[in-house]
This record gives C-alpha cells, structure tokens and sequence, in this order.
C-alpha cells in the first residue's frame, strides 16, 4: 500500500510540474472504468478530430444465463466542440462514430455500430484530461440489438 501512495503522490508532482495541455500532445494512454471497464487511448488527428480507442473487459450480460466477463475492443472517430461551454476551465464536448467488438467466449462474438458522445475536461498547463461519454449501440452479430456503453476516465498525453 505505501508503494501505491508513494507513485501516486509521484504521478500528482509530475502533473503539476507540466506546462502543456493534453491537446498539445497527441497520443494520450489512461484507464476507463464503467461498461467497458480497461485501458483507454486517444490520437489526435488534428485539432479538432481524433481516434479514441478502448481495450477492457465487459461484464454486462444481455441473457440472464450468459455469466462471464468479455473482451471488449472499440474504435471511435470523434469531433471537439471547444465552445459550447462557456468556463474559466476547459470542457470540451465531443461527438462521433464508431464499432465495438466483443468476445463472447465459446460463441463467435459480437459486432456493433456505435455512437459517441460526452465530455472531456481537459485541466491547465496539464497533460492529461478526464472524460465521461455514452455510447449506443446497434449490435449487427450474431443478432441485432441494442445496447449502451458508459464510461469515465482518465488520459496522460505523451
């Protein structure tokens, strides 16, 4: 426990010491709790568009008898609105498209279509920025469906 607290305190310094913003740097890495709950990657294609990446675990079952945690791989083509929202701190607003696939396990898996929507906050002279997005889905295999993605994270931009 004292080695968590130690890089911890470690990763806040290094945060502070930072005079960039996470839009200045363009390939960000960090963790996304919720549905799907793993790692999170964003690239900034230029600036106002980017490619959001996700790589976790899914334990939501649409069939009471289908127990177990899933593979869940996503990739999104997202749009920034930098001002919609009118703040001394920057909230940005983004939008997209994108598919998800999941491991079912012994069945063949699952593809969707998925949109994307939520918000970023992006800190001062930070590298690093936090998100909350939602994602509905139209599932096209094995069955169609619907379905909703909801997650909240954290990204350190390199």
């Amino acid at each position: 426990m004292k080695r968590f607290y130690l890089i911890l305190i470690g990763l806040c310094l290094m945060l502070t010491v930072q005079e960039t913003s996470a839009q200045d740097r363009k390939f960000g890495l960090g963790v996304m709790v919720g549905e799907p709950t793993g790692l999170s990657a964003k690239l900034w294609t230029s600036s106002s568009n980017a490619l959001a990446f996700g790589l976790g675990w899914s334990t939501y079952h649409p069939r009471f008898e289908d127990r177990g945690t899933r593979i869940h791989v996503h990739m999104d083509y997202l749009w920034h609105s930098f001002d919609t929202i009118q703040s001394e701190e920057q909230f940005v607003i983004h939008y997209g498209v994108g598919g998800r696939f999941k491991d079912r396990g012994g069945d063949s898996g699952s593809l969707a279509v998925r949109g994307v929507g939520g918000i970023n906050w992006i800190p001062r002279n930070t590298p690093m920025d936090v998100f909350l997005e939602l994602a509905p889905s139209l599932e096209l295999t094995p069955s169609t469906g619907f379905g909703l993605d909801a997650a909240l994270g954290a990204r350190f931009y390199f």
